[in-house]
């Protein structure tokens, strides 16, 4: 919104004792009121130009004291512009705030990421986020934390201290220091995105500095196991039970198509007899859109035994094994393929 008046002057303020050396002030008028405050520099009155506004001379000291002036001014002249495209009104106190520096956020990027992740938490408890979500985010801000202190060697940073270079910078560090692929490397870049989008929303920061980001997805061919390989992998004796219980969950996720959070949320409670007389599934999915899904268990693969051996289990989960445990069954997927499809080979 345009002020009626505005102006911006420079001055050297008269001090109680008529000295030579004297504060330069600025002062800002809008519609006619008037604000001052002091730019912290002292020249010599006779050495000044109150016509001009600037130091008098050719001088290096007086170019230096000109330069800060005129980029004080630009400042001040941009950031009213700001407040016109926000259609904001202009006061003399909001620029000399600005001025101060009171106007500049000084939020931090770690204390609002771990803000979110509270939030989000609380949220899991209303089952609006799956614990698994919370966990990505979780590992999100401490890599974030990890570069935070590689590169600029402190605990935080502020928001306004982002920028494209942090982003390229970032990505680097996820691919190299911590050794992740891209498609892992940007699955991490994208959940502290959602950290800035969200910074940006509540005005923390004005500019987007994923805006000249641009990322692409590495597509992976994934082999499917075929049925001839996924038999000789369910026959296959292990020495390790361990590998056993492991090779029971991987098949049985094959089976049921069965995600890794809800293979490992399975209770025995949620394996019904349907309508059919058939073995069903009948779980709540965690996804977009939270939903009650009906899967059939087919009865003629060996996992079926794995449930028979565990049915006296009604309220702890189907396998029972740590998080981290199962986690690590959940890695040897990829493990498993290429190892059922080795033994086809032979």
């Amino acid at each position: 919104m345009l002020e009626n008046s505005f102006g911006v002057i420079f001055f050297l303020k008269t001090p109680k004792k008529n000295e030579i050396q004297r504060t330069v002030y600025l002062r800002i008028t809008v519609d006619g009121i008037p604000k001052e405050i002091s730019t912290k520099r002292k020249w010599d009155v006779n050495r000044w130009n109150q016509k001009s506004e600037r130091a008098s001379g050719s001088k290096e000291d007086a170019k230096s004291l000109n330069y800060f002036l005129d980029s004080l001014s630009n400042r001040i002249s941009d950031f009213r512009t700001d407040l016109i495209n926000n259609d904001q009104t202009i006061t003399a106190q909001k620029l000399i705030d600005f001025v101060r520096g009171k106007n500049v956020s000084k939020v931090k990027v770690l204390q609002e990421f771990q803000l979110h992740n509270d939030e989000m938490l609380a949220l899991v408890k209303k089952q609006e986020y799956a614990y698994g979500t919370y966990e990505r985010y979780t590992t999100a801000r401490s890599h974030v934390a990890e570069f935070i202190n590689y590169k600029y060697g402190r605990e935080d940073i502020e928001f306004r201290e982002l920028n494209y270079e942090f982003v390229k910078d970032y990505e680097l560090y996820l691919k190299t220091v911590r050794n992740c692929s891209n498609n892992t490397a940007l699955k991490y870049i994208a959940n502290f995105k959602t950290i800035v989008l969200r910074a940006i929303a509540k005005d923390i920061i004005p500019k987007d500095p994923f805006k000249m980001f641009k990322s692409k997805k590495t597509k992976c061919n994934k082999k499917p196991l075929s049925s001839d390989e996924l038999e000789r992998l369910e026959n296959k004796v292990f020495s390790s039970e361990r590998l056993s219980v492991i090779r029971d969950i991987f098949v049985f996720q094959c089976y049921t198509g069965l995600a890794y959070i809800d293979a490992y949320q399975l209770r025995p409670d949620d394996i019904k007899n349907g309508i059919d007389g058939s073995l069903w599934i009948i779980i709540l999915f965690y996804c977009k859109v939270s939903e009650i899904q009906n899967l059939y268990v087919a009865p003629n693969f060996s996992p079926c035994s794995l449930l028979n051996s565990r049915s006296e289990m009604t309220s702890s989960p189907l396998f029972r094994q740590s998080k981290v445990e199962f986690r690590t069954s959940f890695l040897y997927a990829n493990f498993f393929t290429a190892f059922s499809q080795k033994l086809n080979a032979r």
